[in-house]
């Protein structure tokens, strides 16, 4: 569980190893020293990992999958870098997102380019996960939960010290897939001014199952060939470039930010194309001071994304006339602005007020190809898209004798969405039946400007009976607008509507201009029982959310334009976003405890529950996407330099499945994995085996695969295979510091 920091707690960095996370070494910067006469104890709101900085977690490279060990913390699987973490069923834009402080957004129709993959794992500080009962000024607009993740903290030589000069370089490789990567940093600075440049690249080719699940052959036409056992469309290779500049002054902290990252191809083994392209330049400009009252902190960003899509090389290239596949383009800007105070009102109270401003724009257009039915002219799937946030909040928390603190926050936020005329290929036909003038002329015909009007609420509470309890509880009303996609796709034509989907489904998705907002009601507690120094602990958080004018979907007629009036099953199919009403509810365990101290070193035991329901109650159905139960024991043994971990995963079979969207089934499964490290001086190595026995699996929200051959073809494509998981893979990495 996340502890909430106080102003005294903000400046403090917790710094945990991802081989214990029964351990943590306390440390202060000294610029960020709060004023003696506050003494907040934190309220614990969520779950917190926060990683040695610059220690590659060399089993991914995908940033989300840090918090892979996080209560209430799923994925949906897709490109090798891009997976979407889910927070007690919830995903993707329902979870608030920040880089480094910077509000990101996907900008593609297929949300290949998620936030979290604009960081590599290996620039990775610090990762905050506020679940449920999410603080207003961790952030609006989201009715998940927060995830806040933070490059490493600017350090700074001691006075009369001279330069401080730091350096490391981490290589990796793993079997499976012949992934290999480099990350090099170093950083240079004086008592003063410091400066930092991160390097990473990684470069992978298809992962392999641990079994057969198809026919070997050729992925399509005049493309490579595929073993039985070869997931297709799972290859990626991705390059990052950081830099950092600070400068201090007494209290105060200037920070500049550059990033810079080119992914030229990421396979996706669950969409219909794959991404072939995405670079993203950002700018970050902050400002935090110490002052007599409190803390101020002051950012401006610009984010710049150019983002292709095309057929990678397991997909067919050529239908028909088309002579360069599908080409697909989408390109935004971000511009924004946020400010943050902390105030002191007392020694036990504490009052945070805050402002946000954000402009987003987004173009999303397909160029023609062939003389067919993709051409003559440019198939417009989002032109001129705007969507504006401005937003307010504060929050005070206070202690009330030794065993209570409180915290109440507000929060008001107004999103403006638009989006300006579109066409299809052909703005003068109907060709193929597909109904692109008849849906753009009734698109182009709407007033498109929406305005909402957002109110969050929270009411957090912890009290402290004793040295060995904590018990957290509280409410929350959050409020989410739909992203563009959501709001303004248009074309009921199946071959445009597949191309609209975050959720790897294999089925096409039509947006809605009249959609609501998403309201979300959340309940939660959270029991935690711990010895006094916390060597051994016990959590339990159950929770429940009512959601209103939940954004799901119904099955639709293109000829009618209308809903299905028999819903089909058993096949791929094309649905509109509408509102309805959900609930999730479930539990959270997790805990850690030291089983022995022998010659052997120090044996211990982490342990990890996560069980989620997810309801339509309008239908009566599952929602989409929802992860079984599962369960995660690690024993750990701790001696000398080495940190070891045998590891068992079980999940049960994915039974609870969305109907209307012919959700697929998975089986549960059981894995092993083995984990080791050995540290040195100033040298680290890390070895081991995931899924040590090959056992075969599906992966529960990996979604449909659609990873090869013929994808555009509704008859050729099959429907009914999940994406399997990767089989066994050998690692190992090498981490030198300099």
């Amino acid at each position: 569980m996340q502890r909430f920091k106080t102003k005294r707690q903000s400046n403090i960095n917790c710094i945990l190893s991802p081989s214990d996370l029964a351990s943590c070494l306390m440390s202060a910067f000294p610029l960020y020293a709060a004023a003696d006469h506050l003494d907040l104890p934190s309220i614990q709101v969520s779950a917190e990992r926060i990683y040695e900085p610059g220690i590659l977690p060399i089993n991914t490279s995908d940033t989300a999958k840090l918090l892979d060990d996080e209560p209430g913390i799923s994925f949906y699987r897709g490109g090798g870098v891009s997976s979407l973490p889910v927070i007690h069923g919830l995903a993707d834009d329902r979870i608030r997102i920040k880089v480094d402080g910077m509000d990101l957004i996907s900008s593609c129709a297929n949300h290949m380019n998620p936030p979290l993959s604009y960081i590599d794992p290996v620039n990775v500080g610090e990762i905050k996960v506020f679940a449920g009962i999410t603080p207003v000024s961790a952030g609006g607009d989201s009715i998940a939960g927060t995830i806040q993740v933070n490059s490493k903290a600017p350090e700074f030589a001691e006075a009369g010290k001279g330069l401080l000069v730091n350096g490391q370089v981490n290589t990796f490789y793993r079997s499976n897939n012949n992934a290999r990567g480099v990350n090099l940093s170093a950083s240079v600075a004086n008592e003063s001014v410091y400066m930092r440049y991160t390097g990473s690249s990684v470069e992978a080719d298809n992962y392999r199952a641990g079994n057969a699940f198809k026919k070997a052959g050729w992925a399509a036409a005049g493309r490579g060939w595929l073993d039985a056992d070869e997931v297709g469309s799972t290859a990626y290779k991705s390059i990052n470039h950081a830099l950092a500049f600070g400068v201090q002054h007494e209290n105060h902290l200037l920070e500049f930010k550059l990033g810079l990252q080119n992914i030229p191809y990421q396979g996706f083994p669950n969409q219909r194309m794959d991404m072939l392209g995405n670079e993203q330049k950002r700018v970050n400009l902050r400002y935090l001071g110490q002052f007599d009252w409190g803390m101020l902190e002051a950012r401006a960003y610009y984010e710049d994304v150019d983002h292709f899509m095309n057929f990678g090389a397991d997909k067919q290239l050529i239908y028909m006339t088309a002579v360069n596949g599908m080409p697909m383009y989408s390109a935004s800007k971000t511009t924004g602005v946020n400010l943050k105070a902390d105030i002191d009102l007392s020694a036990s109270d504490l009052l945070r007020i805050g402002a946000l401003y954000q402009h987003y724009t987004l173009n999303d257009w397909w160029p023609p190809s062939g003389t067919g039915g993709m051409s003559p002219g440019t198939f417009e799937n989002i032109k001129d898209g705007e969507r504006d946030r401005l937003g307010v909040f504060a929050e005070w928390e206070a202690r009330f004798g030794k065993q209570w603190t409180t915290q109440l926050g507000a929060r008001l936020e107004r999103v403006s969405s638009d989006a300006g005329n579109v066409q299809g290929y052909n703005p003068t036909t109907n060709g193929m039946n597909s109904y692109q003038q008849r849906d753009a002329a009734a698109f182009n015909a709407l007033d498109r400007q929406r305005n909402d009007n957002n109110v969050d609420l929270t009411a957090l509470a912890r009290y402290t009976p004793s040295t060995t309890t904590d018990i957290e509880f509280g409410v929350a009303r959050k409020v989410r607008s739909p992203n563009l996609y959501e709001r303004y796709t248009w074309s009921t034509w199946t071959m445009a509507a597949v191309m609209n989907n975050f959720v790897g489904d294999g089925n096409g998705y039509i947006g809605n201009p009249d959609l609501k907002p998403e309201t979300a009601y959340t309940a939660s507690a959270t029991f935690d029982f711990h010895a006094p120094d916390r060597r051994w602990e016990v959590k339990a958080t159950p929770f429940y959310t009512h959601v209103e004018d939940y954004i799901d979907a119904v099955q639709w007629t293109a000829a009618s334009n209308t809903p299905t009036a028999t819903p089909i099953s058993n096949q791929f199919v094309v649905l509109k976003y509408m509102n309805q009403s959900a609930r999730l509810y479930g539990l959270d365990l997790s805990g850690h405890m030291p089983l022995a101290s022998t010659s052997l070193g120090e044996f211990g035991l982490k342990g990890l529950l996560n069980y989620t329901r997810g309801e339509n109650r309008d239908t009566g159905g599952n929602l989409y996407n929802i992860m079984p139960l599962n369960l995660k024991l690690s024993l750990t043994q701790q001696m000398g330099g080495w940190n070891n971990a045998i590891e068992f995963v079980s999940v049960q079979t994915k039974d609870d499945v969305s109907s209307i969207r012919n959700e697929i089934h998975t089986p549960g499964y059981n894995l092993t994995h083995l984990r080791a490290s050995y540290t040195w001086n100033k040298v680290r190595v890390d070895f081991g085996v995931e899924n040590l026995f090959d056992k075969f699996y599906y992966l529960p929200l990996g979604g449909a695969y659609v990873g090869q051959g013929t994808t555009m073809s509704s008859t050729a494509t099959p429907y009914g295979i999940a994406v399997p998981g990767m089989g066994r893979s050998f690692y190992a990495g090498l981490n030198l510091k300099f």
